[in-house]
């Protein structure tokens, strides 16, 4: 193009509308410099010949799928994981079917053993808590997701992943922090960034031009939206956007409310291995067996609500419920063989950086140099927590009441108050306490020759 200034780019491209149509009179001109430092900017605006959607078969996913088709002009390929969210995933193949995807396009994996086992159990061996109380549920699914839409775009020789987060969550983020961790030159579509819609009529609007199946409860605006996995179920917006009123009793689905869960205690023993969980009273099982049992375990006595406001990364607060019955169930045990296998100071340098560590995860930064670097830490003090944890279930509480280890550091010896043991000699802690106090004592005489004390 002549009469450019070197070193700059004019990149010409219609304004597309939403029926995938190029606008009359709407060619947009920009100017860029060059350099490497634009190439990610650049490679948004990159034709899209096929793209690997995050599908759950929901209207609001088809309607992005479709929306791909027409905006895009790209060929669609579907990826739907099974995270043991308890829906029946084969009608996601039919509808993405019925939209026009090819049968060789459609992606359904069943992930739950990999989802608890590398994803899950790594999490719980740091007693991880975003904000001191969420057990990341949510959190902990993205990357994976994300890994496996990688994955796949590599084996079908896709340019650009999709996903359907919007623009004020957590989500984008995450999905979007791996894809580029993993892939660093794929393009990424977020349609909830980009698309006119403004409302849920729009959408309904497009889903019946397009023919998109609409179940009749979908028409109006939903109470609340849900996402689910063998971790936990979390539930937000609509009625619970105002965290002064309870929510709802109508919003659990996966406890019975605690108040009518049974009059009699449950007793169970989880057996551990090497900071994970590994058998349900004596009977060994897979990670996702178990999280599943647990989750069981767990509803039935009304185990695992939570009512929390946190603070999202994007920076708003938000108010959401969490149901993670196997999950609370777990992370009282770990605690509990931990409190015999775990020396103090292992332990105690274990609490100082779990913040930051589910901080991490909490953000979307799993695939990365210092989620990596904490996870060494963490694994390597876990190499004697082996043992079984005895726990009471009752009325939405979860009580150790019991631990053993071939591993355990507990001394009986050391602790009793019996006549005749001499495995430690109370004479010795004299010393120790005056090492102890030697800068208090200095401290004390400081203020008492400067008068200080009142």
């Amino acid at each position: 193009m002549p009469g450019l200034v070197p070193g700059i780019h004019v990149l010409l491209f219609k304004q597309k509308g939403m029926d995938g149509r190029d606008k009359p009179g709407h060619d947009e001109r920009e100017v860029r410099p060059c350099g490497r430092e634009y190439a990610m900017a650049d490679a948004e605006k990159r034709p899209v010949k096929k793209v690997v959607l995050a599908y759950s078969g929901g209207l609001d996913t088809s309607i992005i799928l479709k929306w791909l088709q027409t905006t895009y002009g790209c060929e669609v390929v579907t990826f739907t994981a099974d995270l043991g969210q308890g829906e029946e995933l084969e009608p996601a193949r039919k509808k993405a079917l019925l939209l026009g995807i090819k049968p060789e396009n459609i992606f359904i994996e069943d992930l739950r053993e990999e989802f608890v086992g590398d994803y899950v159990f790594p999490m719980f061996r740091a007693n991880a808590l975003y904000e001191g109380q969420y057990l990341l549920g949510t959190s902990i699914a993205r990357p994976l997701i994300a890994k496996k839409q990688i994955e796949i775009a590599e084996k079908v020789g896709a340019d650009a992943v999709a996903h359907g987060a919007t623009g004020k969550g957590n989500d984008q983020v995450r999905f979007e922090l791996t894809y580029y961790a993993l892939k660093p030159d794929v393009t990424v579509i977020a349609p909830w960034r980009e698309w006119d819609f403004r409302s849920r009529e729009a959408l309904i609007a497009f889903a019946e031009q397009h023919q998109i199946p609409i179940a009749k409860d979908k028409r109006g605006e939903a109470p609340f939206s849900v996402d689910a996995n063998l971790l936990h179920a979390s539930s937000e917006g609509k009625v619970l956007e105002d965290p002064a009123q309870e929510v709802p009793s109508y919003v659990y689905s996966r406890t019975v409310d605690p108040e009518a869960a049974p009059d009699k205690a449950t007793v169970i023993t989880v057996g551990f291995e090497k900071g994970d969980a590994t058998a349900l009273d004596g009977k060994a099982l897979s990670p996702a067996q178990l999280l599943a049992a647990l989750n069981e375990l767990g509803r039935k006595n009304g185990i695992g609500r939570l009512d929390l406001v946190e603070n999202r990364f994007v920076g708003m607060k938000s108010r959401g419920m969490y149901e993670t019955p196997g999950g609370s169930i777990l992370y009282a045990a770990h605690r509990g063989i931990e409190q015999i296998t775990l020396d103090r100071g292992a332990g105690h340098l274990k609490d100082e950086l779990m913040p930051k560590y589910a901080e991490l995860i909490y953000n979307g930064f799993w695939f990365t140099p210092e989620r990596e670097m904490l996870q060494a830490a963490i694994d390597k003090s876990q190499e004697l927590v082996t043992g079984s944890v005895t726990l009471k279930l009752y009325k939405g509480g979860v009580s150790v009441i019991g631990r053993t280890s071939p591993c355990s550091l507990y001394d009986h010896d050391l602790v009793t108050f019996e006549e005749g043991k001499v495995a430690y000699d109370h004479r010795d802690a004299a010393g120790f306490i005056r090492l102890n106090a030697l800068r208090l004592r200095t401290l004390a005489q400081r203020r008492k020759k400067l008068k200080l004390d009142k």
